[in-house]
C-alpha cells in the first residue's frame, strides 16, 4: 500500500511538472515586429471569454499567433482561469464593458462602473489591468470616450460573424478586405468564427503578413486617450 502512494506521489508530482511547462511555453511574449516595415494585422476579439475560447487559444498558439481579446466583464467572472491563459500566452486582454451595455444611453458614473468592474475582473484574473477599451456596438458618444479614461480601440474589417456565421464567408472576406495596419472584428462566442481561424492564418500568412497583438500595431506610438481608433494604415511604408 506505501508503495502505491509513493508511486502515485511521484507520478503527480510528474505530471505537476508537465502542466508548469506547458505553461510556460505557452507564455513567451509577442515576437518584435516593426509594423512601419512589415505587414501586420492586428485580429481582435469580442465578446468572451467562453468555452470556445480555450479551443481558439489552443488554434492561435499552435501557429504561434498573438491576437487581442475584448473581453465582457461578466463572462471574465464566469471564467477567470481562461482570461489567464489568453494573457500568459502573450495575448492583450482589453476592457469591453462589464455586459455588454449600449454606453451611449448610461451616466457618466454608470459607464465609469462597467468599466471599473471589469478591470477589476481582468486584473484579479490576469494581475494586469487593460489600457485599451472597446464599446460595445462601437457605440459611444462624448460621455463615453471622456468615462474611459483610455483609448478606444475599435476596427476597420467589420467580418459580420455574428450575422452570417459562415466559416467559408469569413475565411474570404478577412483574406480579401485585410490591408497592412488593419483591426479586424471577430467574435469568439462563435464556433464558426473559431472554426475559420485556421484558414484565415493560413490565408494572410500566405500574403505576408505578420499577426500582432493592438499595441504592437501601433508601437512606438502611444494610442490617445478618449479618442477612437479605426487601423493604423498610414504606418506602413515598405
Amino acid at each position: 500500500m506505501q508503495r502505491r502512494l509513493v508511486i502515485s506521489a511521484v507520478t503527480t508530482a510528474l505530471c505537476a511538472t508537465s502542466l508548469v511547462g506547458t505553461v510556460t511555453s505557452a507564455s513567451a511574449a509577442p515576437q518584435a515586429v516593426d509594423c512601419r516595415k512589415v505587414k501586420c494585422v492586428a485580429l481582435t476579439f469580442d465578446d468572451g471569454p467562453v468555452k470556445d475560447t480555450q479551443r481558439l487559444l489552443g488554434l492561435l498558439n499552435e501557429r504561434n499567433v498573438r491576437a487581442t481579446f475584448y473581453a465582457v466583464g461578466t463572462n471574465v467572472q464566469k471564467n477567470p482561469a481562461t482570461v489567464r491563459a489568453a494573457a500568459q500566452a502573450g495575448h492583450q486582454i482589453g476592457n469591453h464593458s462589464w455586459d455588454h451595455a449600449n454606453l451611449t444611453k448610461l451616466s457618466a458614473a454608470k459607464v465609469k462602473s462597467q468599466l471599473s468592474r471589469t478591470d477589476t475582473a481582468i486584473k484579479q484574473a490576469t494581475g494586469k489591468k487593460p489600457t485599451t477599451f472597446r464599446a460595445p456596438y462601437g457605440a459611444h458618444n462624448a460621455t463615453v470616450r471622456s468615462a474611459a479614461g483610455r483609448p478606444l480601440v475599435h476596427w476597420s474589417v467589420d467580418t459580420l460573424d455574428w450575422k452570417y456565421k459562415d466559416s467559408a464567408r469569413l475565411i474570404k472576406y478577412v483574406n480579401a478586405e485585410t490591408r497592412p495596419g488593419d483591426i479586424v472584428l471577430m467574435h469568439d462566442i462563435h464556433r464558426t468564427t473559431v472554426d475559420a481561424v485556421p484558414g484565415i492564418i493560413k490565408a494572410l500568412k500566405a500574403r505576408g503578413f505578420h499577426f500582432v497583438t493592438v499595441d504592437q500595431l501601433f508601437a512606438p506610438t502611444k494610442l490617445p486617450v478618449g479618442k477612437v481608433t479605426y487601423h493604423n494604415r498610414a504606418a506602413y511604408r515598405p
